[in-house]
Formats: C-alpha cells, sequence, structure tokens
C-alpha cells in the first residue's frame, strides 16, 4: 500500500502488533493525505499544536455530509453527545460541572481518598491468583481493578459490572473507523436506559459516588440536563476502565520484554512514577484519534488540510518522534523531559488521568512483586481488534507461585 492507503494499513489488524513501523514511515511526512480525503498527522509537534487548535472540532455535526470516518456518532439514542465530542462553550460546561465532585479546585481530595480502597483491591486480586500456574494478566487483573475503581467513583453497583461490560465493548466499537456505528448505538441506548435509572435513585437517595453530586449540581455553569448527566456518564464510566485496562497491560507486557528493567523495577518500587510516564509513551493506550474536523482551511508543516476534511492525530506516532525524544523506540524509565502525549493535550486531556496513574502506580509494583518468575506464554499476545484502544485482549503468562 502507498502513504495514500496508510489508514487502512493502521487499522487492519494484521498490524496491530507492531504498528509502529507504520508510524516511522509516515513521519517522513508529517501531514500525509489519504486517498480518501482525511489526513494523518503524525509529528509530536504537529500533532501538539492541531490538539490544542481551536481550528479543528471533535464534533461529528461539523462533518461533511455523508463524510467517511468512525462510528462515534451518538445520533439514534435520544442523547446529547458526550462533552468528548462537543466544542466550546458546550464541551467546558458540561466538563467543568463533571469535575466539580471529581477533582481540584473543589474536591481536591477525592481521589487521594480512594488510595486505601483501592490498594486493597491490588492486594486482593493477587491473593486471588494463589495457587496457579497459569494467569491471564488482562481477565485477572488489569481488567477488574480500573473496573472496580470506576464503579467507585460514579456509585455503581459492582454487582451490575457484568451488565455494563458487553456494553462497553460495543459503544467503544463505534471508535474503529472501520465500523460498529449500530452495535454502538444500541449498546449506548440500553447503558443509557440503566444510567437513568441509576441517577434517579441517587436524586432520591444519594449515597457515595459523584452521580448523587452530578445529579444536584448547580455549579457556575447551571446543572446538567438528564440527558446530558446519562451522557457524561456513559462517557466516564467507558472512558474510566478502557484505557486503564489497557495502561496495565501494555506496562506489564513492556515489562515481560525487558527483564532487566522488569528486574530493577522489583528492587526500586519507587521507579513506578517514571515507568508508568515512559509506558504512556511507549506504549499508549490510546493510539491515534481519529474523529476530528477541520472547520478552516489549516497550513501546517507545508501542507493544506482543507475545511471540512477528517484529520486523524496519531498519538503513538508522535510520541516516537526521534525530533522529540531521543532513541524513541527504546523503552527508558529514566528518560528526562518525558512530556508524551499518552492522555493527549489541550482542553481533551485526559479527565481520568490522575485516577488512571494512581490505578497503575498501585497495581504494578504489587504486581512484580509478588509473582513468581513470570513468563509470557505467547509473544505477541492477542490484541483487541479495536486499533484506537490498543492493548492486549489475553495477556497468558506462566508463574511459579506467588510471593505472600
Amino acid at each position: 500500500m502507498t502513504l495514500g492507503t496508510m489508514s487502512a494499513q493502521i487499522t487492519d489488524y494484521a498490524n496491530r502488533a507492531d504498528p509502529y513501523p507504520l508510524y516511522a514511515a509516515l513521519r517522513k511526512s508529517p501531514v500525509t493525505r489519504q486517498d480518501d480525503g482525511s489526513y494523518l498527522v503524525s509529528t509530536y509537534y504537529e500533532v501538539r499544536s492541531l490538539a490544542n487548535d481551536p481550528r479543528l472540532s471533535n464534533d461529528p455535526r461539523n462533518r461533511p455530509l455523508g463524510a467517511d470516518g468512525p462510528a462515534v456518532t451518538e445520533e439514534d439514542t435520544n442523547l446529547p453527545h458526550s462533552f468528548l465530542l462537543q466544542d466550546p462553550p458546550g464541551h467546558h460546561r458540561l466538563r467543568t460541572a463533571a469535575m466539580r465532585p471529581f477533582g481540584p479546585p473543589h474536591s481536591p481530595r477525592f481521589v487521594h481518598d480512594l488510595r486505601g480502597e483501592l490498594a486493597r483491591v491490588v492486594s486482593d486480586l493477587l491473593d486471588a491468583l494463589d495457587g496457579k500456574d497459569e494467569i491471564d494478566v488482562v481477565d485477572d487483573f488489569a481488567y477488574p481493578l480500573p473496573v472496580t475503581a470506576i464503579c467507585k467513583v460514579l456509585g455503581v453497583p459492582r454487582e451490575d459490572e457484568q451488565r455494563f461490560h458487553g456494553w462497553a465493548d460495543s459503544v467503544v466499537s463505534g471508535l474503529d473507523p472501520s465500523g460498529g456505528a449500530e452495535r454502538a448505538r444500541q449498546a449506548r441506548l440500553e447503558m443509557g436506559a440503566y444510567l437513568s435509572d441509576l441517577i434517579d435513585t441517587k436524586r432520591r437517595h444519594p449515597d457515595s459516588g459523584i452521580l448523587g453530586p452530578l445529579a444536584h449540581e448547580t455549579g457556575p455553569g447551571g446543572s446538567m440536563s438528564t440527558m446530558e448527566l446519562v451522557a457524561t456518564s456513559i462517557l466516564l464510566l467507558i472512558a474510566g476502565h478502557e484505557t486503564t485496562v489497557n495502561l496495565i497491560s501494555n506496562a506489564t507486557l513492556t515489562l515481560l520484554r525487558h527483564p532487566d528493567i522488569l528486574q530493577r523495577f522489583r528492587n526500586e518500587p519507587d521507579l513506578v512514577v517514571p515507568l508508568v510516564e515512559e509506558v504512556l509513551r511507549y506504549e499508549p493506550p490510546v493510539q491515534f484519534i481519529p474523529f476530528t474536523t477541520a472547520l478552516a482551511d489549516i497550513d501546517i508543516a507545508d501542507t493544506t488540510i482543507p475545511k471540512g476534511a477528517q484529520v486523524w492525530l496519531l498519538l503513538a506516532s508522535a510520541n516516537r518522534d526521534p525530533k522529540r525524544f531521543d532513541d524513541p523506540d527504546r523503552f527508558d524509565p529514566d528518560r528526562d523531559d518525558n512530556q508524551h502525549l499518552g492522555f493527549y493535550t489541550g482542553i481533551h486531556y485526559c479527565f481520568g488521568a490522575p485516577l488512571a496513574r494512581m490505578e497503575a502506580q498501585l497495581a504494578l509494583p504489587q504486581l512484580v512483586r509478588r509473582v513468581m518468575n513470570p513468563r509470557l506464554l505467547a509473544d505477541p499476545p492477542p490484541y483487541r481488534v479495536n486499533p484506537v484502544l490498543r492493548g492486549p485482549r489475553h495477556l497468558p503468562v506462566a508463574i511459579d507461585g506467588l510471593i505472600a
């Protein structure tokens, strides 16, 4: 294939295990027009510039009629677009309201105060591995931790996890540029009905989690409508665990491929902070943003992106740009000045980044300390089908036991 059809190669499952050679080829030209009229942006400074450019819109309503693209539109569900798929001022109003019970300045200790409970969840998950000689890091560890965390954050009953697991998989399939629209819409309808009932319950009987405060939010920007709150809850429920599953799984896989760093990490658990940041650069859980639209002609890197064109911002490629990072294909937790784009940038910077960081920083030191002699049983492991949220679907590992 030519550079003009590189988007098809990036989304081809055959390249899921290692898309980085494709990104390297694209970086020879920072902005590459595709045969379908879309543009791929692959270099660090250009991705960062466009992600902060108000002429680039996340709102699907700004796409030209009939334009091809990922199935992220949320129409036909009787719900408004989530704030992820809105531009200012709507984006700012909804995101600001959602942040009030979640983080600073209004709730500065909310995430921090979850630390003790989540540390106990990590210990319990690892205790459950006792007696096994083979584990699936995804199913046994990387998935249940962030699901428990986001249930706690929102106040969703943990016993309902199985109900929304399937819904979440279907909704995120709508991010896949190759399709998934109908499946995503149906799942969003069903999840919306569930959350609408839950929000109504919390209005009448407030308890833990942020859904109750959000239901009564009367901040400077005004309260959310019921349907806006449902749309926001769907976004937070899905984004609050899907990317963290990938972060923990990608980190574990990377450590097992770098046994020298794994051994050092066992001896230096405080390495976890820079190590997590390097994983976010080296194997980011969100590979690219495929749903932006140019609101005007944009001149960048000797290229004019025309008004109405769809633009893909390749975060994973930008994170390995040699013009920004020395020896970018080397995993190096001692890397200085690691201003990666693993959590994106600008007004759409990841809402839950503090929570995701805390979960990974709690989980990884205990995992590598307690699991004895872990060995990959498949390399590469089977990956998730979705090319946007890239991570192992399963991560089978042989072990020699568990340290108490």
